[in-house]
């Protein structure tokens, strides 16, 4: 009987656990989703299209812009494309969820990220035909003079992708033999 009791006790906990950490993704990924959406919303109220202000002279300058394609303007009017790329993502990503592969604080942060990068641009594309993009830098280096304008939405994608990218090494690999 006691063992039952202690098996009903770590389940609570796990499962209490578990709500913890999606409750808490699913609250970046609304922020995260909400401050992308309402900075593209502002840019496209207060800046005509392919006009900007400069915040930083010569560095960072605000800007409206519209991407029917991926980073750096690739795949140009690809927007079909994108939207049935990210519902695939989305799907993934769920159903990966949904099995529990998001155990690691880390993987948690990287798919909120991601997940609200990704629900970002589909909005644009769904809505507008296009995203917007608006943040504008020149880091004065071969291929940064100016750097790709990029929003929100990019930067947690970006973001998201490192992530994944370095906790991959970090990973425990076992003994090695």
């Amino acid at each position: 009987m006691q063992n039952a009791e202690l098996s009903d006790a770590r389940a609570s906990s796990s499962s209490s656990s578990r709500s913890f950490s999606f409750f808490h993704a699913a609250c970046w990924i609304l922020f995260l989703y909400t401050l992308d959406q309402l900075s593209k919303w502002l840019i496209v109220h207060s800046i005509e299209f392919n006009d900007g202000h400069t915040v930083v002279p010569g560095f960072f300058e605000l800007v409206h812009v519209h991407n029917t394609g991926a980073a750096f303007g690739s795949f140009h009017d690809s927007n079909t494309f994108f939207i049935v790329l990210s519902l695939v993502t989305l799907g993934v990503l769920a159903a990966c969820a949904w099995r529990g592969a998001f155990q690691e604080k880390w993987t948690r942060i990287g798919v909120s990220l991601l997940t609200s990068g990704v629900l970002g641009n589909l909005t644009d594309r769904f809505v507008r035909k296009h995203v917007v993009d608006f943040l504008s830098f020149d880091l004065h280096a071969p291929f940064a003079h100016p750097w790709p304008s990029f929003n929100v939405a990019d930067s947690c994608i970006c973001v998201a992708a490192a992530i994944y990218v370095i906790f991959s090494f970090r990973e425990n690999k076992g003994p090695r033999l």
